[in-house]
């Protein structure tokens, strides 16, 4: 009731106030027209913020320079990027498919997919093995004289005497530190770690190990899968190795090692008949695997005793020299034998498939009913390079959050023989930043 006579009273008010005087009139006109070009005008700088904060990330993106740099840590909830695109594996299930309609039985010709070892890898599994046995070997004596410092709370690495002051904890209490660290000492598993999988002893015949059999099949590190795979022999973990291709009948895998056998024994019956089918390279190559380890034993203990007697600065060099011949070797041995990762863990797999094993704790997994979701791995899911901040000068103070922009990364193999008298390589120059100049921390205001 009180509204409707508030209403009735200024109604005649107005009326009686009669037309509005043109000095008002104007005056409202200049109101309006000047709040409209404040409110344009802050739009006009929203926009060009948005367009500023958009040129300025797709130019950090596609800027060379800096493009290597590690990104934050994905979410958890986050799937791993594919490395292949997705419109190419599905091309290539329909072109797979379509192969199979048209020939159902057919004799797998490429290998590894047919069961037989690739003549070319075969030395490059076994650079990769000695040069890992060296890397260890190295690691062990180069942390005698350099420390690593390790988060207790979190995975984060550090080297040198003490640990940085960059707050980026991200373990159980955190905030009530400010993200800041609490560090201990580390050790070799903190430089690089091996993820480990399940050992395949036939990997054409048998690719995929089943839930029943998580505990009766052995657990080893993943490069050392991809090693035996590719063609390294070691007693303790035999494969089975194939003289004949297999074949792919309505896209199941059958192979005739009965006939084989059965072969052998006529032509030891009667030795002065050979059988033609039977590829005496393939023999030979897996004859000369038997020689080969263990001369490669013998080598890398060799390699080992001469280190013990070389100064700081040749270890580092020749223990980055190792690293970089198994990184690059276990690429080329990634291009022929696939390895599987899990889009949501950090679960690796050698071999065609993926296990079955249901222990799979990342998102999701309850969809799945704790399997993983198998993809393509690539060489940081096989290794883990575990990326640090990078320390130009070790007598100074210890790295300012402050200033962490500045600074630049590098995986921890890296860092530690660098710091031990190592050249910086010429792949990690860009991501240590070694050409970007740091402020000291009084003139961190200074800097715009």
């Amino acid at each position: 009731m009180n509204k409707k006579l508030a209403k009735a009273f200024a109604r005649k008010i107005v009326i009686l106030a009669g037309p509005e005087s043109p000095h008002n009139m104007q005056r409202r006109i200049i109101w309006k027209t000047c709040h409209f070009t404040r409110f344009h005008c802050r739009l006009d700088q929203k926009a060009c913020f948005e367009s500023e904060r958009t040129l300025t990330l797709v130019c950090d993106a596609d800027d060379p320079l800096y493009a290597d740099v590690p990104r934050p840590p994905r979410k958890i909830s986050e799937r791993k990027p594919y490395s292949t695109p997705m419109k190419v594996l599905i091309q290539r299930a329909k072109e797979e498919k379509e192969a199979r309609k048209a020939q159902p039985c057919r004799m797998l010709e490429e290998p590894p997919d047919n069961g037989l070892l690739v003549p070319e890898l075969v030395e490059v599994a076994h650079q990769v093995y000695r040069a890992r046995q060296s890397v260890l070997f190295g690691l062990s004596k180069l942390l005698q004289v350099v420390p690593v410092q390790r988060c207790r709370f979190c995975s984060e690495v550090h080297i040198g005497h003490a640990g940085h002051e960059i707050r980026t904890c991200t373990g159980p209490n955190s905030g009530f530190r400010s993200a800041s660290h609490v560090w201990k000492k580390g050790g070799v598993q903190d430089v690089v770690s091996f993820p480990k999988c399940f050992h395949l002893y036939d990997r054409v015949g048998k690719p995929r190990v089943g839930h029943d059999e998580r505990y009766r099949i052995p657990r080893i590190p993943a490069i050392l899968e991809l090693c035996i795979q590719a063609g390294l022999e070691i007693d303790e973990y035999p494969t089975k190795r194939r003289t004949r291709p297999v074949y792919c009948i309505e896209g199941r895998i059958v192979d005739f090692e009965m006939v084989k056998k059965m072969d052998e024994m006529d032509r030891n019956s009667y030795p002065g008949i050979v059988d033609p089918l039977v590829d005496p390279d393939v023999g030979t190559n897996v004859e000369e695997l038997i020689n080969s380890a263990s001369l490669s034993h013998t080598n890398c203990v060799n390699k080992s005793s001469d280190k013990v007697g070389k100064s700081l600065t040749e270890l580092s060099g020749i223990t980055m020299g190792s690293w970089f011949e198994m990184i690059s070797g276990a690429k080329k041995i990634m291009e022929k034998y696939s390895v599987k990762t899990c889009g949501y863990c950090l679960e690796v797999q050698v071999g065609p498939k993926g296990h079955k094993v249901r222990m799979c704790k990342a998102s999701k997994h309850q969809s799945r009913n704790g399997l993983h979701a198998w993809q393509e791995a690539t060489m940081e899911d096989l290794v883990g390079l575990n990326y640090v901040w990078h320390v130009r000068d070790v007598n100074c103070p210890a790295l300012d959050n402050n200033l962490k922009r500045y600074y630049g990364k590098a995986p921890a193999v890296v860092e530690l023989c660098v710091q031990a008298g190592a050249p910086v390589p010429d792949e990690y120059r860009s991501m240590m930043r070694l050409d970007v100049a740091s402020p000291e921390r009084d003139e961190v205001d200074l800097v715009a």
